[in-house]
């Protein structure tokens, strides 16, 4: 997180020496001394900095070679736990200070309930200059609390990460530090949009910083990667967390989800029996997830490990919700015949597999073919910087074919009413939109498009774009568990491919990754079908035939594959 954007590598350099406080390190810790120890008079004057937790301990001075300062007060938080995921702040516990700050208890107590009185403050649309940031703070009620108040309204809102990177640039040339609870909430935003370099480039500049940090930090930095390709480096903070203490529910958790989106059933239930040998209760959406992401896995060890979920469950009187209820029964559909118990043909491609159809897609696909007569090179390199910056996805929706679903709603709320509901399974997804999305119109209402904002990642192409060619990219680069919402049939993308067998191979990728979606019969919501673990074609075993039907014939191709089979047995 490079806060100077403005000042050259070659000026941090000069600066650190000038400061004499860090001899040459790494980047990020040269980044970290020049955004945190700037002398602000002639003379060096290195500001404390202090925290909202106890548990948040700061580098000891004499360790890194730093010159000494005055002693500081300490706060203790002796009732708080961390960062609150709902509020977005940090608790307001009772708050224990010592002797030394007597007058200052007052002062912080009102600081920390001052914060609910401006919870409609609105932050800038794009990045201030130091000028307009000081205005800003002038004019506000209470300029000791303006930036956590702002950053506060920046998450509400899901503000540009540039326009909170821009208050933390000011605030670090005015302070010559930013405070730990500042950063926390700049964190915050930075997982919430998926903003994976910025969260590494925090957590770099905390673990400099202070020797442990306290569970909320934790909890967003594993929270943070754990839903990013860089997964397994929230394996390794767990780790580091086990050093110290028993790691939370939610740290456990999003490993556990993490490891089970990639198929690392192994591993994610190795978490899952280390977390209950330490008296860590799971919640029902991780139990959930082992039997969503298990659909179509197989393996007499897993399946002891799922029917030990189910076991807890009645020893614990525990009572599934609908949509647990219906992880259950797909796990226990998914891939056998309920007739003749055969299994039938898994719809997943080999890695080698996987591996050419992703090759031949990008090659005679999206630049074989006449993508760019539809989108310029340009937006398409965009878009991939976009998607490669917040990989993996768990479901790509292409957003103007779902908003007309149904014709007597708005567009917007078509869209709005979809990702509600893909959202629920506390999946990552990505909406590829349009441009025109953004203006305020009968159809879209820039309320409601904000509002879905908060719940996935957007990305609006030029109005005339093809965004296939989008679709299928962000879907292939976010891995092989990433499925697909669209009504398009994609033919004319399988036709481009050059040889039968990689057009095979599409088909059967399309059927197992493509959710098919209709209105509800009363018109009122939108029903999704899962894509299939089993793959929908024709099978045999020799004695034994599976063939998928439809009730009516359709001589039209439709990307709906049957759900129903004929078991027919040779006997």
């Amino acid at each position: 997180m490079a806060l100077f954007s403005q000042t050259s590598h070659q000026g941090f350099q000069a600066l650190l020496w000038k400061c004499h406080m860090f001899w040459p390190v790494s980047r990020y810790q040269q980044l970290f001394a020049a955004s945190f120890s700037i002398p602000t008079r002639e003379k060096n004057n290195y500001f404390s900095f202090m925290t909202s937790s106890s548990t948040a301990l700061p580098v000891d001075p004499k360790e890194t070679d730093v010159l000494s300062t005055k002693k500081r007060s300490v706060i203790d938080c002796r009732e708080g736990k961390g960062w609150d995921e709902e509020t977005k702040e940090m608790p307001e516990g009772k708050f224990h200070f010592s002797s030394s700050v007597g007058a200052a208890k007052k002062w912080s107590m009102s600081r920390v309930q001052s914060r609910h009185r401006f919870s409609n403050v609105q932050p800038p649309e794009k990045p201030l200059q130091a000028e307009e940031w000081n205005k800003l703070r002038e004019d506000f009620q209470l300029p000791e609390i303006f930036e956590e108040v702002m950053l506060n309204s920046m998450i509400r809102c899901n503000s540009p990460i540039d326009v909170a990177k821009s208050l933390l640039t000011h605030v670090a040339k005015r302070n010559g530090d930013v405070a730990y609870n500042v950063l926390v909430k700049y964190l915050t935003l930075c997982v919430q949009q998926g903003q994976v370099s910025e969260i590494r480039d925090v957590y770099d500049i905390m673990k400099v910083r202070f020797k442990i940090l306290e569970d909320g930090a934790y909890n967003l930095l594993i929270k943070g990667l754990s839903n990013s390709d860089q997964w397994r480096m929230a394996l390794t903070l767990l780790e580091e967390i086990k050093k110290i203490t028993i790691p939370s529910r939610t740290c456990y958790e999003s490993c556990i989800k993490a490891a089970s989106r990639h198929q690392e059933m192994k591993l994610a239930f190795e978490l899952y029996n280390e977390m209950m040998a330490k008296g860590v209760v799971p919640t029902l959406d991780v139990l959930q997830s082992f039997f969503h992401f298990s659909r179509g896995v197989n393996g007499a060890e897993l399946q002891k490990e799922l029917f030990g979920i189910l076991l807890y469950l009645r020893e614990n009187q525990i009572y599934p919700h609908k949509t647990f209820m219906r992880s259950i029964k797909l796990w226990f559909e998914s891939g056998q015949c309920p007739v003749c118990n055969h299994q039938l043909e898994d719809s997943n491609l080999t890695e080698e597999e996987y591996g050419n159809l992703s090759e031949s897609l990008i090659r005679d696909v999206i630049h074989g073919t006449d993508t760019f007569r539809k989108t310029s090179p340009k937006e398409f390199e965009a878009f991939q910087t976009f998607v490669e910056s917040r990989l993996p996805f768990d479901i790509v929706i292409d957003g103007l074919n779902v908003s007309h679903i149904k014709s007597r709603k708005m567009q917007c709320e078509n869209l709005f009413d979809a990702v509600n509901c893909l959202a629920k399974e506390n999946a990552r997804l990505l909406v590829l939109g349009r441009k025109h999305m953004l203006m305020n119109s009968s159809n879209w209402k820039r309320e409601i498009m904000k509002e879905m904002q908060n719940k996935a990642d957007f990305f609006f192409a030029e109005n005339i774009s093809e965004d296939d060619a989008f679709l299928l990219y962000a879907t292939l680069r976010s891995g092989k568990h990433c499925k697909f919402v669209t009504r398009d049939f994609l033919r004319d993308h399988k036709a481009c491919l050059s040889d039968s067998v990689t057009r095979h191979l599409f088909r059967k990728w399309q059927r197992g990754h493509q959710i098919v979606f209709f209105p509800s019969a009363e018109g009122r919501s939108i029903n999704f079908l899962p894509a299939f673990r089993y793959d929908c074609v024709v099978q045999t075993t020799g004695d034994t035939w599976h063939i998928p039907y439809k009730d009516v014939f359709e001589e039209k191709y439709s990307y709906q594959v049957p759900r129903k089979w004929l078991c027919i047995q040779q006997k």
